[in-house]
This record gives structure tokens, sequence and C-alpha cells, in this order.
């Protein structure tokens, strides 16, 4: 029986639903409740005829009662999951409670849930609707990943994507015609296929050696090389790989660009070195002097403050994260983490509009509202789409023991007191800046107490995000860990010791900043 009240879904998807239970008021009363909650709903009372719709309907979700004769429930169960490829199918278990090793067996034989009898009407729309947004979230995912082979098999690019055996796991369209051997040949084969010696032989250590926490050997650097055609043929090749760490295991994704043309031209263009020799000094003098500026711009006298401390690690040569933080001419005291879009030089430089406007009106005591008014709308004039910068910023007036903060687009900002525990936290409350014109959410600042002992923490996504060599995120637990078992004067160095500690030999892929503002000590 079926117990509660009817309700309404509203939602978008009306599961088709297969129901295979012995005929009986129950299994009728179960259907029309299904219906009642806007999905479709077919009974088959034996597992022979519950197949055959199976086969005829390819339903969203099967409910298979324990109770079945016949061919039994666990055998109709393993036909089902057998018959399912690539589209989505939930198989639900229908039994009592005392029937444990039943229900085991099925959830083993490859049922995904299990529905205690009598079903409750509130457990059922419940369940229904996270079928809902399971289903939208895998047709989504099928969208996806067909939009993706459609990409990838018409880049002119080879891809190839092996696992940590070397094993060829995924390849597209490309890798045929470069490399001469047809897809179906190449899966399920060792990468060196493609390698001439000594190269497929020294393949192998790389790989070992990295996997058990060595230095990576191609990984994220790009390289040229050689590669090896069907036919025996040598050919130069330049060849960037990047990994992706899942539950599971890893695999190495490589991009592979035929160059035997780019060689060519160079063995004619040798003539050209000098000049190639010039270019890239004066490149590298640009690059040197853009770096100057852009260090000049934000190594500024209020990052000096005795009631400040901050530390930042940039994941390139330029850092997209910026730390700011001055006194204004009425003692007022203003700090801003902005966390620009991307990596590197571009990210820096777009980081530099929102410097200037920051220091100018906090010199002039400005009200919070108005500088984060004026940076998102000078961004608006100036950025491209798809370029904005993250920001916290803050306004503190220590005479009043109070200040005002507006976050958008960055983690949390947190609120601590003597002890290293987290007083408020101000999440999120608008887009980042350059994203959208000001609005009222743009407009809002939340104000809090300042008071002795008191100490703001600012930092950027990539302090949390950062995995260590295992793949393992630093996180928000180590990260209130660190704070409150950390003295107040020492905890902004604590928190950059145990982060380093934390990543060990990895690498943080992204810019990772933090800023530490403290409350005056008392007169």
């Amino acid at each position: 029986m079926i117990t509660g009240e009817l309700g309404l879904l509203g939602a978008p998807i009306s599961l088709r639903i297969l129901i295979i239970a012995p005929a009986g008021d129950a299994t009728a009363m179960l259907k029309d409740s299904i219906c009642r909650l806007g999905h479709s709903a077919v009974c088959a009372a034996t597992a022979d005829e519950g197949l055959r719709c199976f086969v005829r309907m390819r339903p969203d979700v099967v409910l298979v009662d324990l109770d079945l004769a016949q061919m039994g429930a666990l055998a109709l169960v393993g036909q089902l999951r057998a018959g399912i490829s690539e589209e989505w199918t939930r198989i639900v278990l229908l039994g009592t409670t005392d029937r444990e090793d039943d229900i085991r067996a099925g959830l083993a034989a490859g049922g995904d849930d299990f529905f205690s009898k009598p079903i409750s009407l509130a457990l059922l729309e419940a369940r229904c609707h996270w079928l809902q947004r399971s289903l939208a979230a895998q047709r989504q995912a099928i969208l996806s990943l067909k939009r993706i082979n459609a990409i990838s098999d018409n880049v002119l690019d080879a891809i190839v994507t092996i696992d940590s055996r070397e094993t060829i796991v995924a390849c597209n369209a490309a890798c045929e015609r470069i490399f001469g051997w047809k897809r179906s040949e190449m899966l399920g084969q060792n990468v060196r296929l493609l390698m001439p010696a000594p190269f497929s032989r020294e393949h192998a250590d790389h790989v070992a050696t990295y996997i058990h926490g060595g230095a990576p050997h191609i990984i994220g650097i790009g390289r040229e090389t050689l590669a090896q055609r069907r036919d025996g043929s040598v050919f130069p090749i330049d060849i960037g790989v990047s990994e992706v760490r899942m539950d599971d295991g890893r695999l190495f994704v490589g991009i592979i660009r035929d160059i035997s043309a780019r060689k060519e031209s160079e063995r004619r263009l040798r003539e050209s070195t000098e000049l190639l020799q010039r270019y890239h000094d004066e490149a590298e003098a640009e690059a040197l002097l853009a770096r100057r500026l852009i260090e000049r711009h934000l190594q500024r006298p209020g990052l000096n403050d005795p009631q400040l401390s901050y530390w930042f690690i940039p994941a390139n040569n330029f850092s997209g994260d910026v730390l700011a933080a001055t006194r204004s001419a009425c003692g007022r005291r203003y700090a801003m983490l902005a966390d620009a879009t991307g990596h590197g030089l571009t990210a820096a430089i777009s980081a530099l509009p929102v410097l200037a406007i920051f220091y100018g009106m906090a010199k002039n005591d400005a009200l919070l509202t108005d500088i984060v008014v004026e940076i998102n709308s000078q961004l608006r004039q100036s950025m491209p789409v798809g370029r904005f910068v993250a920001a916290a910023l803050v306004c503190i007036d220590e005479s009043q023991h109070a200040g005002e903060i507006w976050v958008g687009g960055v983690p949390d900002a947190l609120l601590l007191d003597h002890t290293g525990s987290v007083v408020e936290r101000f999440p999120s409350q608008s887009l980042a800046l350059g994203v959208v014109d000001s609005d009222r959410s743009m407009r809002a600042m939340r104000s809090f107490a300042w008071t002795e002992g008191s100490q703001l923490l600012f930092y950027s996504d990539g302090l949390l995000e950062a995995s260590n060599a295992t793949g393992e995120a630093f996180g928000w637990e180590r990260l209130l860990a660190t704070l409150s078992e950390a003295e107040a004067t020492t905890r902004a160095e604590a928190l950059r010791t145990a982060f380093t500690r934390h990543l060990g030999a990895a690498i943080a892929h992204d810019d990772v900043s933090a800023l530490l503002l403290h409350a005056a000590p008392p007169a």
C-alpha cells in the first residue's frame, strides 16, 4: 500500500517508469500514484513480460518487485542491467526490509536503489524529484560528450589518451590520418606503438617514475620529439601532455602535431637564425620590463602595514591574484584581494586598472560602495567579453570599531577572534567585477564589529583547491584547523606553512594568495 498525500512535482521531465511486479491492488495503486505525479507507468506481471516491455519502451526507471516468481527478481535484474547501453536507466528494487539478503544480492546483480514496501508516497515523490534531476544531468552529460567527440574528431592535431599502464584508451580521427593506423587498431594497444626507438624503450620508465611521485618528464611542459607511422617512417612532432586525475586512476592526454612541414621550412631558413635570436632576446627583455612594471604596481607601501600579513604563490611568472592595502587621509583602513580571469601576464594586466582605482579612491576616503561600482564600470568598458575580476574589499574604521565588506566571486571572507575561531563568514554576494552593469546587489555592503583581537582573512580559490600529489585538496576543514591552532601573531605564516607542507612536491595549478588584517592593539 501507499501512504501519504498526493502532490505535484512540477518538474520539466516526465519519467517513463516500468513496474515489474505481481498483479494486484498494491501494484495498481503504485501505477496510479506515479501517473498522478505526472509520470507515465507501464505494469508487467512477469519477468518475461517485463523484459519485452523494457526492450519496447526503454524506460527511465524500472521498479522490480523481489516477490516475482518464475525467472526470479535477481536473474531479471541481471538481464536488465546487461541490456542497458549508453541510455540512462535506474533499476530500483521493491521489497520489505526483512529481506536483507535478497536486497544485497539484488544490488550486487545490478540494482541501483531500494524502496521499502509499503511505499510512502512522500518518499516516492521525493525519489522521483531526484530521479528527474539525475536524468537531466545524464542527458546533458551524454550531449556534452557527443559534442566533445565531434569537436575532437574535427581537430587537425592528433589527440591520444592513455592510462597509467600506457594503454591507448581513446584517439581522434586525426590519429588515423597522421599515423596511418585505424582507430580500432590503436585502441587497447601500448602507446609505444607510435614511437620509434629509443623513445619507445624510455617511455615506460618516464611514466613509472612520474606515477610514483617523480618529476614530470613532459606533462604540462610540451616538447618536440619524433613519432613513427604505421609504415615505419619517422617524423617530427610537437607534443603536449596534460594529466587528468580521477577517483579510479589517472589519464594522460597528448595533443600531437605533425611538424614535418615546419621543420622543412626551418631547414631552409637557417640563415635567419640570428634574426630569430634577436627577436627572442627582445621578447625576453620586454617580458622582464613588463614584470618589473607590474611588480612596481603591486608592491605598494600599504602592504608593509604592521597590522597586515599576506603571501601569494603565482602559478606562472605573473600572478593574476592582486593584494592591496592602504590607509586613507582620515586613517581608515582599506584592503582588497582580487583574482583576475586566467593566469600569467594577461591576468596580471587585467588587474592593473583595479589597483589604480582602488588606491586612488581609498586615499580620498571614498565609500566602499563607490569604489566597487567604479571598478566594475571601468572593467565593463575596458575588458573584453569573458574577462572579469573576482574580488573582496573591506573598509575598517578603527575609531568606530566597525567595518564594511563586499565579496564578489571569491571564497568566503572570514572574521576571526583572537583564538582563530570564525566569528562570521562573508560569502560572495554578487557576480565578479566586470561581468554585468552595477546593480543593487553590487551596491550592498555588509557591516561588522571590529574589536580588540579581531582578524579578517581574504584568500583566493587557489588555496582551497590546490591538490597534493595524491589529488587531495587543501580544503575547508584544513583551513579552519590551521587558523584555530595558530597564535594570532603568526597565523598568516602558519597558514602558508600548512599550505606548503600539504602541497609537497606537487605544483599549484592556480595562483594562491591570502591576506590577514589585524585589529590595532589597545592604546
